[in-house]
């Protein structure tokens, strides 16, 4: 047991320390700000455009991270030969790859909460025609996102840390700080009740999007036992398209009774699934959360079967 918590905490570490982690974290949670700040014409409609768009960018984020991460935790470890070396000590092959996995999943649970961040200060920040760009909300973001950059540099060149992770951990810990002291102000920076105009129902339809994130890395994990970072992203990418579209590719062929559709229709994930942005639209206060635990059990099904067959790649794969 404490090889492999070793091992899921260094595959976790190694992937915060990748320079394209950060950058991905950055640029989504910035990008979602920005998608709140301009003026639009949707004849009403602005608040869902800008939260649609938002979910988007968090499950897009994800994909490429679950990727990118994938890639640099076993791909290239196989291609350099450190996996080889790890696999030499008393460690099975299974129990090396479930760790690397539980190490994705984690790094992967750290991008979606600075996105979710984000997410939840948008909901607060999207206006419609007759609003304005809250720009108290985006200068506060904005100074935490510099923050932590200052507070990485510090302790890269001071404390001869490494600059990435340290800054990877003060964005999660200054964008947290940023979004508590937004919400204690309105956006004429008068004090207000606590997170007024924040719509909480982001948070169940996030952790549906990070259920679909366990899956497309454990889809990557598999790919990288045996292909490398572009041949893994044009699958998973192929995946992801291919399950969006299932239930009119095959949810039809189904009901009639085609056995070769209803195989393709369970084997292919269903990303509808982890898909409620019209749940937001509905104007209901809150969705069921017993909907995201029948989710949450789809998802552990899914990454078991994944990760079994990613299991049964990696037993005969060449390492040498």
């Amino acid at each position: 047991m404490r090889q492999f918590v070793t091992i899921a905490v260094n595959a976790f570490m190694e992937l915060v320390r990748q320079p394209v982690f950060l950058l991905l974290m950055t640029t989504s949670s910035v990008f979602e700000i920005f998608l709140a700040t301009p003026y639009y014409f949707a004849f009403g409609d602005e608040p869902k455009l800008v939260k649609n768009s938002v979910l988007a960018v968090m499950l897009l984020t994800g994909l490429f991270g679950a990727v990118l991460s994938a890639s640099a935790s076993l791909a290239r470890e196989i291609r350099a030969g450190t996996a080889l070396a790890v696999l030499s000590k008393p460690v099975g092959r299974a129990q090396f790859l479930l760790a690397k996995y539980v190490g994705l999943v984690l790094a992967l649970s750290l991008l979606t909460y600075v996105n979710l961040i984000a997410a939840l200060l948008t909901s607060r920040m999207a206006f419609d025609a007759y609003g304005s760009t809250d720009m108290f909300a985006l200068g506060v973001f904005a100074a935490g996102l510099v923050a932590a950059y200052l507070l990485g540099g510090f302790s890269n060149f001071f404390l001869r840390r490494p600059f990435v992770s340290d800054a990877v951990f003060g964005v999660v810990f200054m964008t947290t700080v940023a979004f508590i002291l937004i919400n204690f102000f309105n956006k004429d920076g008068k004090s207000q009740a606590f997170a007024t105009g924040v719509d909480w129902r982001m948070v169940p339809a996030s952790v549906l999007i990070l259920f679909a994130l366990w899956i497309l890395a454990g889809l990557a994990l598999a790919c990288s036992t045996r292909l490398e970072m572009i041949p893994t992203l044009a699958i998973c990418s192929g995946l992801f398209l291919l399950g969006l579209m299932s239930q009119y590719l095959f949810g039809q062929r189904v009901a009639a009774g085609s056995w070769w559709a209803s195989t393709l229709y369970t084997v292919t994930p269903n990303w509808q699934l982890f898909w409620l942005a019209d749940a937001l639209d509905t104007g209901k206060p809150a969705f069921h959360w017993g909907y995201v635990a029948k989710a949450f059990g789809y998802a552990v099904c899914y990454v078991g079967a994944v990760l079994a067959l990613a299991v049964a790649l990696f037993e005969d794969r060449e390492l040498s």
